[in-house]
């Protein structure tokens, strides 16, 4: 996406607009030829009335101060033991990067602030271990944050807290960005790091629900390196936070193509999923058309009018991104033959094998349970192997089909094959 898709942005203003972003910036990230480019995304999100908050990471420069005649650093992330010639480090290597951001914000014609609104405590001794200098969240200053917010100004935060005792603690960078997501309301909280986004078992991870992503985390299907940002999208999901995005800061527009876009570039974590499957409304028979529309073209899906989609329109479920439609299907109801047809099930190009289409199916044979409907049939010319591989169906023949559809059916002409699924909690 580029930034004169003006479309592509615009659809999502009304929903952003006075609301708030926390992005996380690795030190890495900071360090790199794009970090420029980032920065006039952030001034674009501004000049929409998204309000930001800049976090950033020091890792990668506390391992470059260390390479050039410093201490070797007991801990890089800032959440296990920080000594302290580390502690010294973190400070050097912080205080140097909060600068070089406000002077980066200058360029975008951004005003910018550091504050010491990360309220702290040590992290305290932790199954036998000291962890020395090494800090945990006790509290966001909110009110400090607000005002620079309402003022126009850019808070930029280092991975460092403060007691009211004058004693400074090495924190770690993606822990204080949830806090200040949480502490602020954020409806995104974006983790712009160096990787193309979360690999969850291995496989990089497009749109997943957070009780997926805690589920790998607890089964050690994240990759050390991390951890800390998939432990801390569960904990922001958790706590209401509605996005929460891994995104690839090298790429040039990366960041208002992951937060304008459906698709995205990175990872997104949905505080909510199951939320995200909605009945259709009037307002949406167009966005089923568009979608369909390709399906229809190449004969996988059977057309249909305007017309048709509004007479039964209550029979149609979406699924939203961002309260964009990517996917549609729909369930038509034969109570007296206890059947539920499960038709037109389509998912956006964009958002293709990402198990969509099987979530679709699996809140269809849901509502069939709920309807109590025994049955599920489906009626397929291109897409049978979904359903008997993926979706749990098995072929049948057109007997199985209720006479008012088996009418219909044998009038189209199009002889699709006949799949049939037992709703699972009713006999078949």
């Amino acid at each position: 996406m580029r930034p004169t898709d003006l479309r592509g942005i615009l659809r999502y203003v009304p929903q952003f607009r006075e609301k708030t972003f926390v992005i996380a910036v690795d030190g890495a990230v900071v360090g790199d030829d794009n970090f420029g480019n980032l920065l006039m995304d952030v001034a674009v999100l501004w000049s929409l009335n998204i309000r930001t908050v800049l976090v950033h990471g020091a890792a990668a420069q506390i391992q470059a101060l260390a390479g050039v005649g410093g201490p070797e650093p007991s801990d890089l992330e800032g959440s296990g033991v920080t000594d302290a010639d580390t502690l010294q480090l973190a400070l050097t290597a912080s205080n140097r990067l909060t600068h070089r951001i406000l002077e980066s914000l200058n360029t975008v014609d951004l005003q910018g602030a550091a504050s010491n609104a990360v309220i702290a405590h040590p992290l305290g001794i932790i199954r036998g271990v000291d962890h020395l200098f090494t800090g945990r969240v006790e509290r966001i200053d909110r009110e400090l944050l607000g005002r620079l917010l309402s003022n126009g100004i850019v808070p930029v935060v280092p991975p460092l807290g403060m007691d009211g005792n004058g004693h400074t603690y090495r924190l770690n960078s993606d822990a204080v960005a949830f806090e200040i997501a949480r502490a602020l309301g954020a409806v995104k909280l974006v983790y712009i790091t160096t990787a193309d986004g979360l690999l969850v078992n291995g496989t990089l991870a497009r749109q997943l629900a957070v009780d997926e992503l805690a589920d790998a985390v607890q089964k050690g299907g994240i990759d050390p390196s991390q951890a800390s940002k998939a432990r801390n999208a569960v904990a922001a999901g958790k706590a209401g936070i509605p996005r929460v995005h891994v995104v690839n800061g090298t790429v040039d527009e990366g960041l208002l193509a992951e937060v304008f876009s459906n698709e995205g570039i990175g990872t997104l974590v949905y505080a909510n999923e199951y939320r995200q499957i909605r009945r259709a409304r009037k307002r949406d028979l167009r966005s089923i058309e568009q979608l369909i529309h390709a399906s229809v073209e190449s004969e996988e899906l059977l057309p249909r009018t305007r017309a048709d989609l509004e007479k039964r329109l209550d029979d149609y479920y979406l699924y939203e991104v961002d309260r964009n439609p990517v996917a549609c299907v729909a369930l038509h109801a034969y109570p007296e033959h206890r059947t539920g047809e499960l038709a037109c099930l389509c998912v956006r190009p964009s958002h293709e094998n990402q198990g969509l289409g099987r979530r679709m199916v699996q809140y269809v044979e849901d509502q069939a349970r709920e309807a109590g409907l025994d049955r599920l049939i489906a009626l397929s010319t291109q897409a049978f192997n979904f359903f008997t591989t993926k979706a749990g169906f098995a072929e049948g023949t057109p007997d199985d089909l209720p006479p008012m559809r088996r009418e219909r059916y044998e009038q189209s002409g199009r002889r699709s094959r006949v799949l049939t699924k037992a709703v699972k909690g009713h006999a078949s």
